[in-house]
Parts: structure tokens; sequence; C-alpha cells
């Protein structure tokens, strides 16, 4: 049994000892903490803590569970130097992501037409485990899209030059290299570029249920109650999944006398300045590329589809990107430690970033506020949007969570629920719910994840997000 101790409400430590370098500290509520004991997260924070040029702390977000080397939901700063960079603790899905887009409808013009509506995105959008994208991509395109990102979406019409200013890294990651993706993991990202995929991907559309904040609400874009918001939670599909299997491998090959000292083999990690290491950063940054990009073609659907309907320019209809954020991936940052500025490599699995005011990174519009934090909830429940602080770098390297964290397997979730019950309850809550396979609904069940409000709120009371505006779900399209 770990040893715990309490910082205050929503923060705990897990002590340093044994081959720990640092402590682990835990974003929790004692209902979230309560869930994190259940399986094996706490461990796999401890494992982090023994990494080579950790600093700090290793860290769990409220919505931390088991997951593959680092628990979902885990951050750990990795000096450049004396550090490296590990693909447990960024996940198979680089840049699985989230992105929220404004209208200026209320949910009462929208609704008459929201059947309409999800049924014409259902066919521009396509969704599932196989799906392919609609768009046809050559092995120069797709290396373009590897190395430019949403730049290239909009040189070949998708989107609009002002929305890169509203996505991390403006879609585009310095340093990405095609010739580091292999040809495998191209092989399986050419014909997914432009889709959904399944598990807990989705398109949703949601109506603006509180505004806690209005001035930064306002800010973003959001003016009143029920306003419409449109939100795409998607990622690198097989390109990214590929990459991190390649490399994996490759470390496990080339750093054995790393993975027999290591805690859990799944925390294979390259030492930073080898080449391997830099090799596997230009290939994340470029599978980043192609899941920015892959959100931006969809959202250049969603737009047409509203189009289609309500037969108005989407400029018409306000739909300009509030943000789009990443919440798996690492990134390159600096923070004050032990009274110097250090270089390191933040590892964010499940967790997303938090800048707070005045962060040079973030576009000017958002440099009073800090930046926008987009949380999905699971189907069917509220999602919401929160705000980065500057309590976020100093306590948690600029993260919050994610989304809802799952409370139990996919498989499990088949077994427990079917797909006549979870219908059910979304008409029940008058929700539209759209689905490539049954399947596909019924491991997505509400009730196989944590408490999403639990979870915001956990973000709110620790000060490393805090609370904007609350979304409540009126359709949702899933694989």
């Amino acid at each position: 049994m770990e040893t715990i101790n309490r910082i205050s409400n929503v923060l705990w430590e897990l002590p340093q000892e044994g081959d720990m370098k640092v402590p682990g500290i835990i974003v929790a509520s004692e209902k979230l903490l309560e869930k994190m004991k259940q399986d094996r997260t706490l461990k796999q924070l401890k494992n982090v803590a023994t990494l080579s040029g950790i600093q700090k702390k290793a860290l769990v977000m409220p919505d931390g569970h088991e997951g593959y080397g680092f628990p979902i939901g885990g951050v750990a700063a990795l000096d450049v130097k004396e550090g490296g960079i590990s693909p447990g603790g960024i996940g198979f899905d680089i840049n699985c992501g989230v992105r929220a887009i404004l209208t200026n409808f209320k949910e009462d013009e929208l609704k008459p037409y929201l059947k309409q509506l999800v049924n014409v995105i259902f066919k521009n959008v396509p969704a599932g485990v196989g799906s392919k994208g609609k768009t046809k991509v050559d092995q120069n395109n797709l290396d373009d899209v590897l190395n430019l990102g949403v730049k290239w979406a909009i040189e070949n019409d998708f989107g609009w030059e002002k929305d890169l200013k509203n996505i991390e890294e403006q879609g585009a990651f310095k340093g990405a290299d095609a010739s580091k993706v292999s040809a495998e993991a191209k092989k399986r990202g050419m014909p997914q570029i432009g889709s959904l995929g399944s598990g807990n991907h989705f398109l949703e559309i949601q109506k603006v249920e509180e505004i806690y904040d209005e001035k930064v609400a306002k800010i973003f874009g959001i003016n009143e109650l029920n306003q419409v918001i449109v939100m795409i939670h998607s990622g690198s599909r097989g390109l990214g999944h590929q990459v991190c299997s390649d490399y994996i491998r490759t470390f496990e090959k080339s750093f054995k006398d790393i993975v027999a000292k290591l805690p859990d083999r799944e925390l294979i990690y390259a030492p930073a300045g080898t080449q391997e290491c830099e090799d596997y950063l230009a290939a994340m940054k470029a599978a980043a590329n192609y899941a920015w990009t892959n959100r931006h073609m969809m959202m250049h659907w969603v737009r047409n589809s509203f189009e289609e309907v309500f037969k108005k320019s989407a400029e018409d209809l306000g739909m300009n990107l509030i943000y789009d954020v990443a919440h798996n991936i690492a990134k390159e940052e600096s923070y004050k430690i032990d009274g110097k500025l250090r270089k390191v490599y933040v590892h964010r699995k499940g967790a997303t970033r938090a800048f707070g005011p005045d962060n040079p990174e973030l576009p000017i519009h958002y440099q009073k506020t800090g930046q926008p934090i987009i949380i999905p909830g699971s189907m069917g429940t509220a999602s919401y949007i929160l705000v980065g602080s500057k309590t976020a770098e100093e306590v948690t390297f600029s993260s919050t969570a994610h989304g809802a964290g799952r409370a139990m397997s996919r498989s499990e979730a088949l077994k427990q629920y079917t797909y006549s019950s979870v219908n059910k309850e979304m008409e029940s809550k008058g929700i539209i719910a759209r689905s490539v396979t049954k399947g596909g609904l019924v491991e997505e069940a509400p009730g196989a994840y944590k408490d999403i409000d639990e979870v915001v709120k956990t973000s709110h009371e620790a000060g490393i997000g805090q609370l904007v505006v609350k979304l409540k779900p009126l359709a949702v399209i899933k694989g």
C-alpha cells in the first residue's frame, strides 16, 4: 500500500522513496483518488518518478487512470540534457486533441434543423474504425502534411488563414521531419487523413449551459447562454500509432541497458542527445502535424455542412475557431527549477497544456486571459472550457486534465451495457446520437467514465484550470 500525504483538499504526495528521484504529486479529490487506487495509476506514477533527468515531481491529473508505462493523466518534465523522451509518456495516439468552434446560433434557432444537420455532417465527415478520408493524398502530399501541418490544409483550401493563430503551435510543429516516419506509418496515414476514427473520438454539437467567467468567455467569443458550439475530438489515427510502435521497438533494441534498469519496460526512453531521441522527436512532431491537419479538414467539412443546411457562409454563421489543443504530446518548455530557468521535455499523456496569462506562445488576444483549455466529457455528459493559469505553471508544469477518464475498460462496457440501453439514455437526455457501429456507441457509454464535473471542479479548486463555461451536448457523432 502506497504512503500518501495530504497537501491540500485536492493535492496529495507520494513521498520519494526507493529509486524515485522525485516525489509523486496527485491532483485529485478524495473521490477521484479512491478511483486511482483501484488500478495501477499510483504504482505507475512512482515508476515515472524514477526516470533519468526528471525534474521536481511526477504528476497525475484528476482524470488519471492506468495506461501504457505512464498513467493516462500523467505529466513529467525531463531535462533536455540529462533526461530524454519516452513514447509511453505521450501515448500511441500522438496529438490526440480537441478543438472548439463558435457559431452565432442559439439552441432554439438550431433545434428545428438539428436532425438534418447531424445527417449532413455524418455524410460529410468520415468516421469509424478503419474510416478513410474523402481527400486522396499521395506520398508527396502526405510528406507536406507531416512537415507543414495545417499550412498544407490552408494552401489546399481547407479552412481559413486566420484559424492558424488559434491552434497550438499554429498547427505546424517546428522540427517535424517526414523522413523520420516509417513507410508503414505513412501507408496507414495516407487513406485516413480527414477522418474521425473510433473509440472516444467524437464530433459534438453543444450549447452553452453555464457561464462562470463572463469576461473571459466574451474574449473566447462566447456571449450568451444557449449559444451553439461544435467540438471535434480526434488524433493522428493509424499513423501516430505506428510511429509510437516503431520507435518503442527501436528504443528497446538500442537501449537494452536502460530497459534492464527500468521498473517497467513500457517506460523505455531515448536519452537526450542520442540520434534515436532526435529521430523520434522529429517523427512525433510530424505525427502531431498530421493530427492538427486531420482536425482542420474535419472542421472545414463541418463548416460546409452548416452552409449546406442554412444556405449561408460559415463566416456569416460566425464559425470561428476558439482553440485547438493537444493532450498527448511532448513539448520543449522552460521553467524555473531551483532558481534557474531550465529547458525540459514536458510529457503530457492524457493531459492538457494550461498556459497562464502573458505567455508569449499564446496568440495576442489570449495573452490577458491565458490559454483556452478544452475538456470534453464522456458521451452524453457535459464538456467544459477552462482557462490556463500562473498557478498551473508553478504546480503542474502548465498542465491540467484532458477529459473524464475511463472508469471501466471497453470490454467491460460491452458486457455491462447494450446498444438499446445507451440509445435510450441519450434519447432521455434529448441528445441525437449517430454512430457507425452499435459497438462504438456501447463502448463509450457515459457510465464507463469518471464524473467529468468532479474532474473539472478539482482542476478549478487546484487553480490549474479555471472554469469559464459548461457545455451540454445536443447531438453526438461517433465512429
